[in-house]
């Protein structure tokens, strides 16, 4: 009789450690999406750190194009507002959007092209969308990872019991692959 509660004590500690296990693997995993999602916004700040510049920049000398610019401020307040990750993907579509039209905008100024600010502000803004990109695709690759493994036998039955669910990916939104159209 003492054996069989020995080794019932036992099981139960491996089991109880077995939990401990899995929920800490949850929260690793759960904290590393939202820290690489942090960085993402890092990456969206440094660019809306950038854009006032370079559109003060072409504003100057581009005083028609103010819907762009207007597209651009519009864009940046709905990403502010926006209080989940899907919201905060639509909105930076809208800037990216935005932003694009200010590309083509700028192609079509070959004075533009030649200010030493405009060039250096591109060029910071070029590096800047690189590594928004990099870090999309850390994210997702975060996501999948967590989405794995709480889907995976035992973890899943686990995970649903410790309050963990599925994490969403960064989509483009609606639109995105299409090149804006820019007429003078």
């Amino acid at each position: 009789m003492k054996k069989t509660w020995i080794i019932i004590g036992i099981v139960a500690v491996f089991i109880v450690v077995g939990l401990f296990g899995y929920y800490n693997k949850f929260v690793t995993a759960s904290e590393n999406v939202d820290g690489q999602w942090a960085q993402v916004e890092a990456q969206y700040q440094r660019r809306f750190d950038l854009i006032p510049n370079l559109v003060e920049s072409v504003k100057g000398i581009m005083e028609q194009e103010k819907d762009v610019f207007g597209m651009i401020a519009d864009a940046r307040t709905k990403y502010s507002g926006a209080a989940t990750v899907n919201e905060k993907a639509a909105a930076a579509g809208e800037v990216e959007s935005a932003l694009s039209r200010l590309l083509v905008v700028m192609e079509n100024y070959p004075q533009l092209k030649s200010a030493d600010t405009v060039q250096t502000l591109m060029a910071q803004l070029e590096g800047t969308e690189n590594r928004i990109s990099v870090e999309r695709g850390r994210y997702n690759d975060s996501v999948r990872g967590y989405n794995v493994m709480i889907k995976r036998f035992p973890a899943n039955m686990l995970a649903g019991m410790f309050g963990f669910g599925e994490k969403n990916y960064f989509e483009i939104s609606a639109g995105a692959d299409v090149s804006p159209q820019v007429e003078f």
